[in-house]
């Protein structure tokens, strides 16, 4: 579904990603874990191309990506940025009707798993999104890429910051998505416990380089200890 291989991404002068291979089947729950700095968000942020040059290839289902993030979006990604990035004066459903003008059905519509997901966001349509609470903006950047119509949706720190009774509506949320409607996911994630139970397969960056990767089963205690303890 999503190949990369051999990939580099900067900023400026300063490389940040060296050589990054990664390869996410159709339907897997793809995780990236290591510590702060290791490259994790930039690695996402290379996937939509949104870092200030990367090399390497970009594969989406057999096709190369587009040469700028809103064909991208349109190729089929759908991406939640870290820190959220709703728009504060839009409504709850201005906001999700955004991600609509990725969709490649031309259609601006609230997708129906929304209701399922996330029944707050439906009752309060017409709050305005700087009002919601850490945890209900999160909630809110998903049904946003949701209504882009993607094939993969890519996570970045999804649960990072938020109350513990909307971490587990979102942990329930992102596991649906992937088994009951099959769509791909690339997750950001420093929860182990999360990543251990949702995910399939999982790749390991340290200093902006791959160090680990394959099924969810070697994630062990060891190799998060050499590659994530502080």
């Amino acid at each position: 579904m999503l190949a990369l291989d051999d990939l580099d991404s900067f900023y400026g002068r300063s490389q940040i990603l060296h050589g990054v291979g990664l390869h996410v089947a159709q339907g897997q729950l793809h995780a990236i874990v290591g510590r702060n700095g290791a490259g994790k968000s930039t690695l996402l942020r290379s996937i939509m191309k949104l870092t200030d040059r990367v090399t390497g290839g970009q594969l989406l289902e057999g096709r190369s990506l587009g040469a700028d993030s809103y064909l991208r979006a349109r190729a089929g990604l759908g991406y939640v940025p870290q820190g959220r990035q709703i728009f504060p004066d839009f409504t709850i459903r201005e906001n999700i009707l955004v991600g609509g003008f990725a969709a490649r059905s031309g259609k601006r519509r609230i997708p129906d798993i929304v209701a399922e997901l996330f029944p707050y966001l439906i009752q309060n349509l017409d709050r305005l999104g700087g009002v919601l609470s850490g945890g209900q903006q999160q909630q809110l950047a998903i049904a946003r890429a949701l209504a882009m119509e993607p094939d993969v949706l890519l996570l970045d720190e999804p649960t990072e910051g938020i109350q513990p009774n909307i971490v587990e509506q979102i942990e329930g949320a992102i596991t649906r998505l992937n088994r009951e409607l099959g769509l791909t996911v690339v997750l950001v994630e420093q929860n182990i416990r999360f990543v251990r139970a949702a995910a399939d397969h999982f790749t390991m960056l340290e200093n902006g380089r791959s160090v680990a990767s394959g099924p969810i089963g070697g994630l062990t205690d060891d190799l998060i200890t050499k590659h994530m303890t502080v």
